[in-house]
């Protein structure tokens, strides 16, 4: 479950989130449209536990890469580790079996990859390398924040249909996204503007 309840989070003298309130279920896949600058990002940051918010409560809140993943827009991946060793991380932290890494590049288009480093690549592979790392724990939540903004027509659908399949699957997952091919396979769409969620 995602939650947030009664956020209020001020940046100097702009207040970013007046009392949102929005949920989430396992299973569920939720998009948060708005116009940049929205504070969309800043919702995301304190949900995951990234930032902690003037009053009211989030969920789930600092937790472990089993519980809840990220997708950051600055992608967060380990320039010192390959692609496929990104990928690999969050099961190793957890100290699990490493398996499905191969199936997740291939299905994202870049199986091919897996040996280079993130500053071999382009921007757009490392962003479909850092959603397989999202993904690979089957977490119980998953925020990302706009996984498809650097993706050719193709593997955006290909981003799309795995996301998709993650929420099928039982993740809670909330995307924050510009993208209208996300909003057509969320289960709900919701909007940020003003400082407050609707929809």
């Amino acid at each position: 479950m995602i939650r947030a309840t009664g956020v209020h989070r001020r940046f100097g003298d702009v207040a970013v989130l007046r009392g949102v309130d929005l949920a989430v279920s396992a299973g569920e896949l939720v998009t948060l449209s708005g116009p940049s600058g929205s504070g969309k990002t800043a919702l995301l940051s304190l949900l995951c536990g990234f930032d902690f918010p003037d009053s009211g409560s989030v969920t789930p809140g600092l937790s472990s890469w089993s519980a809840c993943a990220v997708l950051p827009q600055s992608l967060g991946l380990a320039t010192e580790l390959t692609l496929e060793e990104n990928v690999a991380l969050p099961l190793r932290l957890a100290g699990r079996a490493v398996e499905g890494v191969s199936g997740l590049l291939d299905e994202l288009g870049i199986s091919g990859l897996g040996a280079r480093y993130p500053g071999q690549v382009s921007f757009g592979q490392q962003q479909r390398a850092a959603l397989a790392r999202a993904v690979i724990g089957k977490p119980a939540v998953l925020l990302a924040d706009e996984p498809t903004a650097h993706l050719d027509s193709a593997s955006a659908e290909a981003a799309v249909g795995l996301l998709r399949r993650v929420a099928d699957e039982g993740t809670a997952v909330l995307i924050a996204t510009h993208h209208d091919a996300v909003h057509a396979v969320a289960d709900r769409v919701l909007v940020l503007a003003d400082g407050q969620v609707s929809g």
